[in-house]
């Protein structure tokens, strides 16, 4: 089964549709607090529940976008000395920052490393990033597991 990597686009306001200008909406009304359910948000702005829920995790402000700057990769790392320095010397190369490591001890061979990293200084994209890790020959896995922002 072909892995499918998410791609982003940056598309102007009035080029979305009805249903995901009306969701960006409601999403505001919620974040604002002006409304605290949504039920009332979406009433609010004249949208149905099932199309809010359709696009809530899939439309996001520009602003929203860029303030994703942390990132959280879980890595399965084979268990060779100077496999994590490499790790660490390859995220250093893009100008990302490492917050936070967590490594298990190694079994069967391989150790789970957790990294929490400081996107804002990178100049690839973050899925460039991710792909780099994924091709060193100690990685056997990495994927991003989660993201935020400071």
């Amino acid at each position: 089964m072909a892995e499918q990597n998410e791609q982003f686009y940056l598309v102007r306001q009035d080029m979305l549709t009805e249903a995901m200008q009306k969701t960006l909406e409601a999403k505001s009304l919620l974040e604002s607090k002006k409304v605290q359910k949504v039920g009332e948000a979406v009433q609010t702005v004249g949208l149905s529940r099932s199309a809010f829920y359709k696009y809530k995790d899939a439309v996001f402000p520009f602003h929203q976008m860029i303030q994703e700057q942390i990132i959280t990769l879980s890595i399965q790392l084979a268990d060779k000395s100077g496999s994590l320095s490499a790790l660490l010397k390859e995220v250093a190369k893009t100008n990302a920052n490492v917050l936070t490591i967590n490594q298990t001890i190694p079994l069967q061979g391989r150790a789970n490393v957790t990294l929490t990293v400081d996107t804002s200084a990178v100049k690839i994209e973050v899925m460039d990033l991710v792909k780099r890790i994924q091709e060193m020959d100690a990685v056997e896995n990495a994927e991003v597991v989660g993201s935020g922002s400071l």
